[in-house]
């Protein structure tokens, strides 16, 4: 399990472990804009997720996910905002990451996968 200070750490770091794909969450799918790939709910998995809190501001709540996908061939990071500027959508999507966040109490923790 990792800890990282910061969420730029955590990025490097996730980097450096081969997760090199930017993605973003746009509306009911995760993209990854370079390779014009738009992932729904089925086509990824979470490995690894670290929140952060900005140092100023506690509203200021961000989560990193490294993401992997079989079926594109994929690892990336996908940061995204949560508490309250959270998307608080109800697709597939923000139900998947929403879940991970909620059902695991420690940062990064190897799951087994379902």
């Amino acid at each position: 399990m990792k800890n990282y200070e910061t969420l730029v750490d955590a990025t490097n770091d996730l980097m450096k472990r081969g997760y090199t794909a930017n993605l973003s969450l746009e509306g009911d799918t995760i993209d990854d804009k370079d390779q014009n790939i738009h992932m729904t709910a089925e086509d990824f998995e979470i490995d690894e997720f670290y929140r952060f809190e900005g140092a100023s501001n506690p509203a200021d709540m961000s989560i990193v996910y490294a993401v992997t996908s079989p079926k594109y061939d994929l690892k990336g990071i996908l940061v995204n905002a949560y508490g309250t500027y959270a998307n608080d959508s109800s697709s597939a999507i923000e139900a998947k990451l929403h879940h991970h966040q909620v059902s695991d109490n420690l940062h990064g923790e190897d799951r087994p996968k379902a």
